[in-house]
């Protein structure tokens, strides 16, 4: 079951989100070994590129097997989109722009970035067209994603697929909530059913995937082209292993269809050796990307999510998450127990971060006021790194 984007074709209909600080050039390199799959680069910001931000071009690291090169933009202002888009294709060689309209985080939505922008109509049809005719030139197809709306009484979603289609983006993917909930609550897979019937061109679903049987129903309850992957692949890169086997698999109903459990994949789930071999490839390639003092530093961050669940102990998980040179990991790493299954009261479970639903969203004074703005202009900081 391809995906296609365009004259993008992805072998399995998956795609790693962008989340800030976590999908590297490294962790890319690691989801893919485990599958097939688009695996986009971690959000940046347009007027960043465009004025050769420090911070911005060191996040522009591919690795040397990454064949399909996909980025994903911030931007409010049509001109630094374009510029940006430009700047991908001819300088970078990118195969793939998405643009972000869906970030929740305050600081973005204040400015009428993320999942902010949608609600001007206007200013979201001109910043799709200038991504998409500097996209042209090269081949390279530009897909968005976004969010159901910024609450539940002011929804953009249709009206974002609607503008998308026109626009020429090959493809729009959905998170299934509000920017109000922000990552709370359940995804609304029924929202991407509709925007499916919306549009002509493919929806991708996003939201509530811990487990690749949530992939496959989600695809088969919405219509869905294909998932994006986030919050359920931290910790987990073999989730693309079972990605890639579960979309594989027969359609139900068919000849050779397998049974489809909702709780436990098909693929067998892997015992804390093999986990732990998963940890030091992971600290392995972050250190060959940036110096293994900085990448053990990186891979801190998730030794928490590797160890969701395990017996791990406290003092140890405190030392692996102090962690500064590979051959310290290796020793604390031979401590844990290599037989210790895996722990299946995590199986669909949440993981990383979730909160609480916001009383309002942080929105620039009177934006509200006009929904068919096409000429307000706002500042991103050209160093923006918050995805979402």
């Amino acid at each position: 079951m391809p995906l296609t984007l365009g004259p993008l074709t992805v072998p399995v209909p998956v795609v790693l989100a962008p989340m800030a600080g976590i999908t590297n050039a490294a962790y890319r390199r690691l989801c893919a070994e485990q599958g097939a799959g688009l695996y986009v680069c971690e959000m940046i910001t347009s007027r960043g590129l465009v004025e050769r931000d420090p911070t911005t071009l060191k996040m522009l690291v591919f690795d040397e097997l990454e064949q399909t090169r996909s980025v994903q933009l911030y931007g409010t202002d049509p001109s630094y989109v374009g510029k940006a888009t430009e700047i991908l294709c001819a300088e970078y060689g990118v195969d793939h722009v998405d643009l972000n309209f869906g970030c929740p985080v305050p600081k973005v939505t204040r400015k009428g970035g993320g999942g902010a922008l949608p609600w001007k109509r206007g200013l979201l049809s001109e910043i799709l067209r200038s991504a998409v005719a500097a996209a042209e030139p090269y081949g390279v197809p530009v897909t968005m994603k976004t969010r159901k709306g910024l609450d539940d009484d002011h929804l953009t979603y249709l009206d974002a697929g609607r503008i998308a289609e026109d626009s020429g983006v090959v493809a729009i993917a959905l998170h299934g909530r509000t920017v109000a909930q922000s990552y709370s609550g359940r995804a609304d897979w029924d929202a991407i059913a509709r925007l499916v019937e919306h549009v002509d061109i493919p929806v991708l679903g996003n939201g509530d995937i811990w487990e690749a049987s949530d992939a496959v129903r989600m695809v088969e309850e919405t219509g869905a082209a294909g998932v994006v992957v986030g919050r359920g692949c931290l910790g987990r890169p073999w989730l693309f292993r079972d990605l890639a086997a579960a979309f594989s698999d027969p359609p139900p109903g068919e000849e050779g269809a397998p049974s489809r459990d909702p709780v436990t994949p098909a693929p067998a789930l892997p015992t804390l050796g093999e986990v732990r071999t998963m940890m030091r490839r992971h600290a392995e390639l972050l250190s060959e990307h940036m110096g293994e003092e900085r990448g053990c530093k990186e891979f801190r961050k998730h030794v928490s999510w590797y160890l969701k669940g395990f017996r791990a102990g406290g003092t140890r998980r405190h030392s692996l998450a102090l962690v500064d040179s590979l051959a310290a990991l290796d020793v604390l790493l031979d401590e844990l127990d290599p037989d210790e299954p895996f722990p299946v009261s995590e199986l669909g479970a949440p993981r990383g971060r979730q909160g609480s639903p916001r009383a309002r969203v942080v929105l620039p004074d009177g934006w509200l006021d006009d929904i068919d703005g096409t000429s307000l202009r706002l500042t991103e900081d050209a160093n923006e790194t918050t995805g979402g």
